[in-house]
Formats: structure tokens, sequence, C-alpha cells
């Protein structure tokens, strides 16, 4: 029922009970001190009496939880999670959320093999992710997945295809979570400007949260397995669409942000002239396009936004993280000094790029586009050879910032004439 803008659920007092193969449970009508029971917290048990205005306790342990900030069952710990497994990952959620902790007796509960095994089995992934996508997307995700690390559900929650290669390395789990708090912490540092860009509200939010996953699964980027059809997949892209049941374009989001901090990695030394130039050059030219000294840094940046689009922030960041590589990811957590070099190289390098006038770069039309390619090249039907002249063209428009349709066109027919000419003189 709508009242006031407000909309209100109606439901009455009730118990629960739980078969013993079934997470559904059988309601029963029952008294407000049973249904304060049967609740997964002390903190959530509490009831309002509009008659009076008062609130009720009758667990007699609600208010004082909250005044203590602590995350307490109102039975037995072991008993309440049986019940529901998911209530594990609920109770670490808000823990984190409200910055309260989690009681010696709800953690130990957490941690017994029963629990977890009927928290694997019995759960849906579906659960089971949309918790792990509220905590990502909560004000502390850090903590919460220290927790899922240290009461030993990392696995359970994040489960790994069986055939990765390589295996699962040992303390994966401390790895993962170390990437995760660690790039927390650089973003922090940073401030908002990371995901705030000349982005709306929902962007922003979304690239926080792909940025956090994307940083938990840096240690396995470079884990694969083999599907059904032995298609080759990433383990990080299996761990979102299989483990957690998250969207498709997550998981190829991540991928893509994993593949663009490793192409950022190169263009960072670039920018920092801690590589040859001509070393990019010579990767970027054929025997048609030649670029400009003084533009390879725009063209090998410009590339690289393109594919990776509004997330090149992230795809920076990451690369940050990840490259030179720590020893371990926990000697960014425990050194200020790294912290914040790799914070100034973050700055420069974001700077460096915008001023290059790419920030938007995707949204840029090609000077040229395949029906106009295939005019000036005088063929009736495209194919490969039209693509590979489209990927040159936009080198070239990269390249050229203030080159116009006519020029472009005039440098394909100049650098096809140059191109025939020497084939006839290196034949002769």
């Amino acid at each position: 029922m709508l009242i006031l803008d407000i909309w209100i659920d109606f439901v009455n007092l009730r118990s629960e009970t739980y078969a013993e193969n079934s997470r559904i449970p059988t309601m029963e009508v029952g008294t407000a001190k049973k249904d304060a029971y049967r609740r997964d917290l002390t903190i959530n048990s509490l009831f309002f009496n509009i008659n009076n205005n008062s609130v009720e306790d009758l667990t007699g342990r609600g208010i004082e939880d909250l005044k203590k900030g602590l995350i307490v069952t109102p039975l037995p710990a072991k008993a309440t999670f049986l019940d529901d497994p998911l209530r594990v990952l609920r109770a670490i959620r808000l823990a984190a959320r409200f910055n309260f902790t989690l009681v010696e007796d709800l953690k130990e509960a957490a941690s017994d093999e029963r629990v977890k095994s009927e928290l694997s089995s019995k759960i849906s992934r579906e659960r089971i992710g949309h918790e792990i996508d509220l905590i990502m997307s909560d004000k502390h995700p850090v903590k919460a997945m220290c927790d899922i690390r240290d009461l030993g559900l990392f696995y359970v929650v994040f489960s790994f295809p069986e055939n990765s290669n390589p295996p699962v390395f040992d303390k994966c789990d401390w790895q993962c979570v170390s990437h995760i708090e660690a790039a927390w912490n650089l973003a922090y540092s940073i401030g908002s400007s990371v995901f705030s860009s000349g982005s709306g509200p929902k962007l922003q939010d979304e690239q926080r949260r792909l940025y956090l996953y994307s940083a938990l699964f840096v240690p396995v980027r470079n884990m694969f397995y083999f599907d059904k059809r032995s298609k080759r997949v990433p383990v990080s892209s299996y761990i979102i669409k299989h483990s957690l049941k998250l969207k498709g374009s997550d998981a190829e989001t991540v991928v893509n942000i994993h593949a663009a901090s490793e192409k950022f990695a190169e263009l960072v030394l670039l920018l920092e002239s801690s590589v040859d130039v001509r070393t990019l050059k010579g990767k970027l030219e054929d025997e048609y396009l030649e670029i400009p000294t003084d533009s390879v840094k725009r063209v090998c940046a410009g590339l690289i936004l393109r594919e990776i689009k509004d997330f090149w922030r992230v795809a920076l960041l990451v690369s940050i993280l990840s490259y030179p590589e720590a020893e371990n990811a926990a000697d960014i957590l425990n050194k200020q000094d790294e912290l914040h070099w790799r914070k100034e190289k973050y700055i420069r390098i974001e700077r460096a790029i915008t001023d290059l006038d790419l920030d938007g770069v995707w949204k840029l039309k090609p000077v040229l586009d395949g029906k106009s390619i295939m005019g000036v090249m005088q063929v009736k039907s495209g194919g490969p050879l039209i693509g590979k002249w489209q990927q040159r063209a936009l080198k070239w428009q990269l390249a050229h910032l203030n080159g116009t349709r006519d020029d472009c066109i005039e440098w394909m027919k100049q650098s096809q004439s140059k191109s025939k000419r020497q084939k006839v003189e290196s034949s002769t």
C-alpha cells in the first residue's frame, strides 16, 4: 500500500520452520516474540508499536547490540545459519555497512564446515551474487571481503572452475583480498575524481563497483579454463557469470579492464619517457602508414581509450596498482611511500592523457567510414582489406588532430601510389 508516497507492506506475525533439504520455510501465524526470534539478527528484530510510539525489543538484546555495534543472532548462530545459510553473508554485509563487530559465536558458526557446505549447496548462486553485489556497492566493501576471507568463505562465495590453468595457487584468497584493499586505499587517496570525471551518478557507481571486482581478480587475471565448447575463457569471467550469476556485461567489462590495464603499462612507460618511442612507432606503422614521432603517444593512448571507453580511468588505476608488480599486494598496503608513489603516478598519467585531448575520443566519428574507403580504393565490396584500411585511417586521424576528410583521402591515395612504386622497384 502506498501511504504518503511510501510503500508499506502489511504482514502478519509469523514463525518459520525449515525442512532439512529446502531453504523455503513453512510459515505459521506466530506471536510477536516468535517473530522477533526468527529474525536473522537482533538489530533486525525490533518492533515499533504505533499505538504508544515505543520501540519493543522482544529479544532483550536488539537495542543494546545497536548501542554496542554488535552483530548477533537472536538464537544460537549455527542453528540460525543452518535455517538459511545466506544469513552468513547478510551478517557480514551489515557488519561492514555499519562498521559493527561480528561476535565470536557468530564467527565460529560462519566458519563451521557444515554451514559452509549448506551455503554452497542449498543457496542459489543468484542469491549469493546479489549479496556480494550489494557489498561491492556499499560503504565498506573491503571490511566485508576481509571477513569473507578470514571466515574461510572465499572459495565458497567465489567458486573457481575445476580445470583452471594454471591451477589456483596457494593463498589466492589472501592475494585477491589484499588487492581489493590496496585498490580501495589507492582510489580513496586520489579522491572522487577517479569515478566522477564527466559522468553521471549511475555511471560513477558502476565504475566504482566494477573497479572493485577488477581489483579483486587481478591475481587471477592470467588464469583461464576451457568451457564446454573448448573455448578459452578467463577465470574472472567464470566467477562473475557462473559463480555470482551477475550480468555477462559485468564479466566482459572486468576482462576488458584487465586487458586495457596491461596495454596501459606499456603506455605509462612511453608517457614517462622510460621506453624508446621508436619501439612503439614501429608497432603502429606498416608499408602504407607512417606516424609522426611526436604523435606516437597520442595514437597509442587513443587506441586504448577507444577500446575501454568510459572505464579508461578505472583501467589506468588498475594498471598503476598492478605495474610494476609489487612482490605482494600487502607491500602497497603497509608502505605509505609505495601508496603515495602510485597515487602520484596515476595523477601524472591521467593528466598527460587529458592534455593530449583524448578524454571522450571513443565518441570521435571516423573521418572516413568503410563506404568512403571503398570509394577511394575503387572496390565494390568490403572485407578484411577494408577493415585494415579503416584501422589505418583511425591511426592517421589520431595522429593528425586537425586533419580533414580530404586530407585523409589524399594520404590514402599517396600511400597506395607509394606502395605500388616500391613494389615495382623491388621486382625490377
